[in-house]
């Protein structure tokens, strides 16, 4: 796939991605409504006689058409996100302990020049560059939108990349401001938080009572219908178990697909994947962690702060439990498409 076609798909399994989020989110919610606050919109019908002596179905009048514990952990996800995209930039800024870079050092005068040129390539308001004071090669955009974005990079991407290759993570950081990333990812983490906090809720319902599966198929009109109630039950269950595992699983599939696009992205910017492609292999050989970047900060750097070699492991749980994807992929598909933009189709 050439840039754009790159894009397009990335774009594409993000979207999926987050509706697949959403929907479990609303699974976990709506069946803890169901199975333990008596949620049903119409109230669980029952038979009765009426003044004739024919029996007829009436709604249930202990059942509520409110699902009020979805509506709960949608405000407290929504109170979550609202704190992180105010206070999130800062925050990020004070945990790794970074300065403003200054013009009065070489490396960092020629840091502000590179992001300039970025900015102005992508359209974009300039965002503020920032020095992260660590040896290891690492960088990472925060903000919430493009008037309040960060570019932030550690002193050892200032001391071992030439221009061009700074130019190319600059390009990456700047391609994660012109699409929102951060604010995606905020919202992700306010939902991974929401479906934990309703996790825990139905965890607690479960072990201290509530409404039993039998009741919950109670009414139905249908021979089988309890037992279709009852599997659906053993389902929510597991899920509500598992919930925070699959959610963060969730968010860590949304953060390497987001760092695809941000590659792809970044060689339009510069027109020069090649470079790009120089710094992440430079990257890759800086094994040692980025000491100065917690884990909390993992999603949003240009490579995993834990180490190198973290990216180095290939398979499909290590596919599941990274928060971005092997530097040899990423440096592959910048590859091929460096080379459709140096043979491009007739």
């Amino acid at each position: 796939m050439n840039i754009y076609e790159q894009q397009a798909s990335n774009r594409r399994m993000t979207a999926m991605m987050i509706a697949v989020f959403v929907a479990f989110f609303l699974f976990i919610g709506l069946g803890f409504d169901y199975f333990y606050l008596n949620f049903n919109p119409r109230g669980a019908p029952q038979m009765r006689m009426n003044a004739d002596g024919y029996y007829e179905l009436r709604a249930q009048a202990a059942a509520t058409s409110i699902p009020f514990g979805t509506i709960i952990a949608l405000l407290v996800g929504l109170g979550m996100s609202v704190n992180s995209l105010i206070n999130g930039p800062s925050m990020v800024l004070r945990s790794t302990m970074a300065r403003r870079a200054v013009s009065s050092v070489e490396k960092e005068r020629q840091f502000l020049n590179v992001v300039a040129e970025m900015a102005t390539a992508s359209g974009l308001p300039l965002p503020a560059a920032y020095v992260v004071p660590d040896p290891d090669l690492n960088a990472f955009a925060t903000g919430t939108n493009p008037s309040n974005s960060v570019i932030a990079v550690t002193e050892g991407i200032l001391a071992s990349l030439n221009r061009e290759e700074l130019q190319g993570v600059v390009a990456h950081e700047m391609s994660h401001i012109r699409n929102y990333d951060m604010r995606l990812l905020t919202v992700t983490a306010a939902l991974m938080g929401a479906i934990a906090l309703l996790s825990d809720f139905a965890g607690r319902s479960m072990r201290y009572g509530g409404r039993s599966a039998s009741s919950a198929s109670r009414g139905s009109g249908r021979k089988g219908g309890g037992v279709i109630m009852l599997i659906v039950f053993v389902v929510w269950i597991v899920l509500v178990i598992l919930a925070p595992l699959i959610s963060r699983l969730l968010a860590m599939a949304i953060s390497r697909q987001r760092e695809f696009l941000a590659d792809a992205s970044g060689a339009e910017l510069t027109r020069n994947p090649l470079a790009l492609i120089s710094a992440l292999e430079k990257i890759r050989r800086a094994v040692m962690p980025t000491n100065a970047i917690n884990n909390g900060v993992a999603h949003m750097c240009i490579a995993d702060p834990r180490g190198s070699l973290i990216e180095e492991k290939t398979g499909f749980a290590a596919d599941l439990l990274a928060t971005h994807p092997p530097m040899e992929k990423r440096i592959l598909a910048l590859k091929v498409m460096a080379y459709q933009a140096a043979h491009p189709q007739a």
